[in-house]
């Protein structure tokens, strides 16, 4: 970490579930976390729960958690970073907005680092495991995020990648399917309807990433190994669409990267 770098660290004591049986990407498995994805804006708590609880199993199939330091990328309120703490890892939270961080119950998560994705305030090499959900698609820059994530990582050691592609059926967020005839005039009608501006603003705060160009980039890299690119949420029968291209842009949702740092 950059000499200086705050640590906040909080009194919260939120029970995580730690017994859980091997990670299986299961056609159960899908539809459980299609059913809690409904409920994303109404009951978060729920979503991102279970959909941490699933991220960590899966994530501990590629590498060791127990004792391994994970820097969460976009981490904003900590559930990602609570549930890797149940499996045993040292993690940090870094997110460029306290708001965010603080979105859960009022409290910043323990170890939060405030700093961009764009410059992630660690040295190089810092962690054993760099971790990201679903924040590539709401920067600007995406590949220099990624290039942040790998220079973060040491040699050896695991970036967990992923994001929701701009043509898939979520691709706008609260705005699909609408994004499908552009990401202004989704904005637009999602505002007409509800009366107010989504949070996923097109060009401010979400921007359309696909997954051929996400390919490119971890296939070219040489300072890391691409290890897997799947869609995340699928049945593993399902990983094959990913070498299918224009049909991946669809059906993938969301597409997982796993590459390990040379």
């Amino acid at each position: 970490m950059l000499p200086g770098t705050p640590f906040i660290r909080t009194s919260r004591s939120s029970p995580v579930e730690t017994s859980q049986p091997p990670f299986r990407a299961t056609l159960g498995r899908s539809i459980r976390l299609f059913g809690a994805f409904r409920k994303e804006q109404t009951d978060p708590d729920h979503f991102y729960g279970t959909l941490a609880r699933d991220t960590a199993a899966q994530l501990a199939t590629y590498t060791d958690l127990s004792g391994a330091l994970v820097a969460d990328v976009g981490g904003g309120p900590g559930y990602f970073t609570d549930v890797l703490r149940a499996h045993g890892a040292r993690t940090l939270c870094v997110d460029c907005d306290a708001g965010e961080m603080t979105a859960r119950d009022g409290a910043v998560p323990e170890g939060a680092v405030l700093g961009s994705a764009l410059a992630i305030p660690l040295r190089d090499g810092a962690v054993d495991v760099c971790f990201s959900s679903n924040v590539l698609e709401h920067v600007p820059d995406p590949w220099r995020m990624a290039e942040e994530m790998v220079r973060v990582t040491r040699p050896g050691g695991i970036v967990y990648l992923s994001f929701t592609n701009w043509l898939s059926p979520w691709g706008g967020h609260e705005t699909s399917p609408w994004h499908y005839l552009g990401g202004h005039r989704a904005a637009r009608r999602y505002q007409r309807r509800h009366g107010r501006r989504p949070k996923n603003l097109y060009q401010r705060s979400l921007y359309p990433v696909s997954a051929g160009a996400a390919l490119r980039w971890a296939r070219g890299r040489r300072d890391a190994e691409l290890l897997d690119a799947r869609p995340r949420y699928h049945p593993s029968w399902a990983a094959g669409v990913v070498r299918l291209p224009g049909v991946r842009e669809i059906v993938t949702w969301n597409l997982l990267l796993v590459l390990r740092r040379r």
